[in-house]
């Protein structure tokens, strides 16, 4: 019974040191990215990954409920039913009662799941009113980037080891970024030129894959100004740990300085395609 006490000890403190760890990681922050040792999720910046964060919290209380009252049923079994405890074994062969109870309450748990889990499917799936699209093409081993609505696409690349600067995370940082922003909702297009690749950003709850001659749709809508860092998440070749993907959330004034700034360098349509939100309507998200 001593050694039963200290292993249920051991485990709730173990399960609260994890939480606290996840808590600490979820701390929000001007650059975002994945850290030494890190257990947790990366903060959530997108109504999509408050979802999911929620979600698998919920997962998490169930999977330890369900831990829980399986080891106490089973202490139970093993001290009330041991040889010397019950020396003329049971002959019980079926409970009615029970065998309803394992099967309503597995059902029960099985919907609470499939709600939430359909729920965050539909609203990952694709957003009717975007303010702005993006076009995310993989190569091996870097990101094409089309702005449709705004006339113009650029590379970006991998900074190497040696060009880096005081402060960019290494096989992090990316010579040209993807900007967007603030309050906007971001429909992003994925394909590929060659081979699968994924574009994943942890803090939007994105991870949709780039498949050759198919187009993919999800989107985001990040909610704090700052950086936040990805990487390819599709096996795609020698150099697949090489191709991050950093996305720039800035005010609506900064993107569209920054689109002016893309159009000259890169070509621009005609006219001025900048975005334009309205501050009430983004307040109000």
């Amino acid at each position: 019974m001593r050694r039963l006490v200290k292993f249920f000890a051991s485990f709730g403190t173990a399960a609260l040191l994890f939480l606290s760890k996840i808590a600490f990681a979820q701390e929000s922050g001007h650059e975002v990215h994945a850290e030494p040792w890190e257990t947790g999720f990366q903060p959530a910046a997108s109504p999509i990954a408050h979802q999911a964060h929620d979600f698998w919290h919920l997962l998490l209380i169930l999977c330890i409920g369900i831990c829980v009252l399986v080891l106490v049923l089973l202490g139970i079994v093993i001290l009330k039913f041991r040889a010397k405890a019950n020396p003329t074994p049971s002959k019980v062969t079926h409970n009615t009662l029970i065998e309803v109870i394992w099967t309503i309450v597995p059902v029960i748990i099985l919907l609470v799941i499939f709600i939430p889990s359909m729920r965050l499917l539909y609203s990952a799936d694709r957003v009717e009113d975007a303010d702005l699209t993006i076009k995310a093409i993989g190569n091996q081993w870097y990101w094409e980037y089309e702005y449709p609505d705004q006339g113009f696409s650029f590379l970006s690349n991998m900074v190497a080891d040696q060009d880096l600067k005081p402060g960019q995370p290494r096989l992090l940082t990316t010579d040209e970024q993807v900007v967007v922003p603030v309050g906007a909702n971001v429909r992003l297009l994925t394909t590929s030129n060659d081979v699968i690749h994924s574009w994943a950003v942890p803090s939007f709850y994105v991870k949709m894959d780039a498949v050759p001659g198919r187009l993919n749709e999800t989107w985001f809508r990040a909610e704090d100004v700052g950086t936040y860092y990805g990487q390819c998440s599709e096996l795609c070749g020698i150099r697949h740990g090489f191709m991050p993907i950093e996305v720039k959330v800035v005010s609506r004034q900064e993107f569209n300085d920054w689109v002016r700034r893309m159009q000259q360098e890169y070509g621009a349509l005609d006219g001025d395609q900048t975005v334009k939100l309205a501050s009430a309507e983004i307040e109000a998200r």
